[in-house]
């Protein structure tokens, strides 16, 4: 495959994909849910929907913070202002083009803060690395929480546990012994794949190196705070969902974070993985899918107008630059 192609298909598979999920949801409901829906998502409540866009933002704010705890240590301390912008234009760029962000942060940082390029990349991917282990952990929390009901969830729908867990197991296992044959390879792959690995435990290994790490940490446990509380204050703007409780609403959290990885910004899929989530705990379909357009609406919402106002005003802000 030409490296041309193999970008193309990057970029516009899961846009495409996404754009047929925005089609399908449309047209797999009838004339009258989809009016219902409308009426939900026209009438949301503008104050709850405004809490979940200032909780938005305070994590980004947070995330601009806790970058300069990572490189400080390296000898930079750009403006958090800066760091800010960067992060919502990189928000914005994931939008259209997956991970693109993540290379536009660093570019941006080395433009305007003269951090150079490989320093900024790496502290990214160490924040990366850290956001996967905050998933996890929410994941983890959400499966105590709610073991029951998802079991009965897996068993309804012919999904059979225990081979589920063996399937798991073999798959932990067939990691240790991958591991453990690219530590005894001399190849030059595994010696690259061997420095790469070393490379980001190294770097989530630093934010127990920082000197100041228990802020590191407070913002870290800040930013997810914030994405749950966004979530679960949504559930005011559909009448439906008012009784849920945190534990309930963190399944379809989990469920919508799945989906915002899997095409762009979850377009598209977001508000049916939410759904199917709320549906276990019988919310209808048609609240179902109000709440995940209003989240998915409001939030997308918000890193398109902050990040465009970012992309005009960075430039401007740091022209002597």
């Amino acid at each position: 495959m030409s490296p041309l192609l193999k970008k193309f298909l990057k970029i516009f598979v899961p846009i495409g994909f996404g754009l047929f999920l925005v089609w399908y949801s449309y047209y797999s409901t009838s004339p009258e849910e989809r009016k219902q829906i409308l009426y939900y998502i026209s009438n949301a409540d503008l104050f709850w929907v405004s809490i979940s866009v200032a909780l938005g933002i305070l994590s980004h704010l947070s995330r601009a913070i806790r970058w300069n705890h990572l490189l400080e240590p390296l000898g930079y301390r750009p403006k958090i202002i800066n760091n800010l912008f960067i992060v919502l234009i990189a928000y914005f760029a994931n939008l259209g083009i997956p991970r693109s962000g993540e290379v536009l942060r660093a570019t941006a940082l080395a433009t305007y803060e003269k951090v150079p390029f490989e320093k900024g990349f790496g502290t990214i991917v160490t924040e990366r690395v850290v956001d996967l282990l905050m998933l996890l952990l929410v994941i983890l929390i959400t499966l105590g929480l709610q073991t029951d009901v998802i079991l009965a969830f897996l068993e309804e729908k012919g999904v059979n546990f225990l081979g589920a867990f063996g399937i798991l197991a073999m798959g932990i296992l067939g990691l240790l012994v991958a591991t453990r044959l690219i530590r005894r390879s001399k190849s030059k792959f595994a010696l690259k794949l061997k420095a790469f690995l070393n490379g980001l435990l190294e770097g989530v290994l630093s934010v127990f190196k920082m000197k100041r790490k228990w802020w590191f940490i407070f913002h870290t446990l800040l930013i997810w705070g914030c994405y749950v509380a966004m979530f679960w204050v949504i559930k005011y703007t559909v009448e439906e969902t008012h009784q849920l409780s945190i534990s309930e609403l963190l399944v379809a959290f989990v469920g919508g974070a799945f989906a915002m990885s899997t095409t762009n910004g979850g377009i598209g899929l977001y508000p049916i993985a939410v759904s199917a989530a709320l549906g276990i705990y019988g919310i209808s379909s048609v609240s179902g899918d109000a709440f995940g357009w209003i989240m998915w609406i409001s939030q997308t919402l918000m890193v398109v107008v902050f990040g465009a106002i970012s992309f005009l005003v960075l430039p401007l802000l740091n022209r002597n630059r």
